[in-house]
């Protein structure tokens, strides 16, 4: 027979109850507990990021960019068409080595051949003319100078009775009145001679005058002869220096009607090149004329200075120009794409590190420090300075020794601590 026990079963229950409250409040500590965990620190590939030292010590700051090789100044002949013509013959193709003398190419322009023409005519015109002057002119002139001898003539001869008539005079022998009659007539003689003497004076002066101007004539006609033979000679297109001939960005054709000034051909001495760099706006700013530069051709590296800075910025660059120092490498030709390095200025005793994937210079980033560890990272603040291709100045976060990762960590943005793994 069971006999009822209800001090036993309020007891049971009363542990159960104490048991689910007690359940309760593990569950709740347990949750407060998981809500005050801090996320697990993401894990990144230690192979797959670069790392840099900060050091001390010096380092040169440069600026680097794409560009190419193109000819010199000097260095280019661009022939241009010497009258109006038309292509009848093509000699030399684009990629050629052409001496001075290499006829590239062959024009026709009959009207020039009416105009040698004419201008020949008019030479041998203009050279009878002063031919015929001159003998008309000469011929005037030996007329006045008879004339002015028979005047000394008779001039010498009444100056001579002058003076005896005088010394007769003197003597009495003859009058008074005989005497001035012949002194007269020596006076005006005298007038006489003095004016035929200019005369011719003047005369050979006039004559050397109009012949001066007959043969500015000649000089006129000999003048448009040499440029309608000159504008003969181009016809036969040369190249003029030694090198290579490149193709025109309009090249011309055979039977193609060229107008005067047209060009129809371009020479470049290929030992004559420069290197053309495109730098950021940003990093040109510190460029100045006469920095070291070094060109990478992908088939050697050839040093230079810099010899032209653009004042215009074209597309965020700006064009520098750097003079090439010693021997081009073999295959440099025009047009070749080269990487520049321009070295501006040397910074001493500096602390600095390899340049991050992304900063600019003069400002504060923020980079991923490594613990001693070497497995784990935390996120500092970096205060940098001055920059350059490969290094950048740190100013304030970091300390000589520390290590750093320069690679892109956009990915951890949203986190200050990664692992290494």
């Amino acid at each position: 027979m069971d006999i009822s026990r209800p001090d036993i079963k309020r007891k049971k229950k009363r542990q159960q109850w104490i048991l689910a409250a007690c359940a309760v409040v593990a569950i709740a500590a347990i949750g407060w507990f998981v809500t005050r965990l801090k996320p697990a620190s993401p894990t990144v590939d230690k192979a797959t990021v670069w790392t840099d030292t900060v050091k001390r010590g010096s380092f040169m700051r440069n600026v680097r960019g794409p560009g190419t090789l193109v000819p010199r100044e000097e260095s280019i002949q661009l022939i241009p068409a010497q009258t109006d013509a038309t292509v009848i013959k093509i000699r030399v193709l684009p990629g050629t080595k052409v001496t001075p003398d290499t006829i590239l190419l062959d024009l026709a322009d009959p009207l020039l051949q009416q105009k040698l023409l004419d201008a020949r005519l008019q030479l041998k015109g203009a050279q009878a003319d002063y031919k015929n002057l001159q003998a008309t002119l000469k011929s005037s002139l030996m007329d006045k100078k008879v004339a002015s001898a028979a005047i000394n003539s008779d001039y010498t001869q009444d100056q001579l009775q002058a003076q005896t008539d005088k010394q007769l005079f003197d003597l009495g022998v003859i009058s008074g009145l005989a005497y001035n009659k012949s002194k007269n007539t020596a006076d005006q003689l005298t007038t006489q001679h003095q004016i035929s003497q200019e005369q011719i004076d003047v005369n050979t002066k006039a004559i050397e005058i109009q012949l001066a101007s007959s043969q500015t004539k000649i000089d006129q006609a000999e003048a448009l002869l040499g440029l309608y033979e000159k504008q003969e000679q181009s016809l036969e297109v040369r190249a003029g220096i030694a090198g290579v001939l490149v193709a025109l960005p309009i090249p011309v054709q055979v039977g193609q009607h060229v107008a005067v000034g047209t060009s129809v051909a371009e020479v470049i001495q290929t030992d004559k090149l420069k290197a053309s760099l495109k730098i950021a706006e940003t990093q040109a700013r510190d460029i100045q004329i006469g920095q070291p530069s070094e060109i990478d051709t992908h088939n050697g590296v050839i040093s230079g200075k810099v010899s032209r800075i653009d004042p215009a910025v074209l597309n965020g660059t700006v064009t520098v120009d750097v003079e090439l120092e010693g021997a081009l490498p073999q295959g440099a030709r025009p047009d070749l794409s080269v990487d520049g390095t321009i070295d501006l200025d040397r910074l001493s005793d500096v602390l600095y590190v390899g340049r991050p994937a992304f900063g600019s210079e003069n400002s504060t980033i923020s980079l991923f420090k490594l613990g001693a560890d070497g497995k784990t990272a935390v996120r500092v603040p970096v205060k940098v300075g001055r920059a350059s291709v490969n290094a950048i100045q740190v100013i304030e976060g970091l300390q000589e020794g520390d290590t750093v990762i320069l690679s892109d960590m956009s990915r951890q943005d949203a986190t200050d601590k990664i692992r290494l793994e």
